[in-house]
């Protein structure tokens, strides 16, 4: 079943951010874009290479009007001892989302139930604070920051230009396809 324009069930969970801890609900995300972004656990081997990578261009999420949140099932204080443990972690400034009951896992549908962990899973959420556009990884297949960062750039266009699609590849700017016909209510 798909996701697409699932609402986000209400929550309430701990972040940290910036050397503290934080909450955050449902109706922070609403009003702005956000990026959800799961991953199985602190302390691992690929996590720390996209997380740093988010982190490297978390400016340009924000001048797009985007926050992002990585999101796992590890506590908001396991989240501060591997961000003051790790270089690459160090730098993030970004909100880490603590979900050690998989309460947002769960509503994302990425909770693996035997493992007490996420799957690897990017949600692209519009200021309704409904799923527009996801993907979810194997364990072992890390993700490009900069082709979310298009994919949200993409989706806001769409959302504001709603006679228009974005093709392939699309960037700020470039063309885009104007349908002979009402794609949403061809679907």
């Amino acid at each position: 079943m798909s996701l697409i324009n699932k609402e986000v069930a209400d929550f309430k969970v701990l972040a940290y951010q910036n050397g503290a801890f934080h909450s955050v609900k449902k109706k922070d995300i609403l009003g702005k874009w956000s990026v959800f972004f799961f991953y199985p656990a602190d302390f691992t081997f690929v996590c720390p290479t996209e997380l740093e990578d988010l982190a490297n261009i978390y400016d340009k999420f924000q001048k797009i009007g985007c926050e992002v949140y990585s999101v796992s099932c590890d506590t908001h204080f396991v989240h501060k001892a591997w961000h003051d443990s790790s270089k690459a972690i160090g730098k993030v400034t970004y909100p880490m989302l603590g979900d050690p009951t998989g309460a947002l896992a769960k509503d994302f549908d990425v909770y693996i139930e035997d493992a007490g962990l996420a799957e690897r899973g990017t949600f692209i959420v519009n200021p309704e604070g409904k799923i527009v556009a996801y993907e979810v990884n194997a364990g072992n297949v890390g993700r490009n920051a900069d082709e979310l960062l298009r994919k949200v750039e993409a989706s806001q266009f769409v959302a504001e230009h709603g006679d228009q699609v974005c093709p392939a590849k699309w960037q700020p700017g470039a063309e885009t396809i104007k349908p002979s016909f009402d794609l949403v209510g061809a679907l």
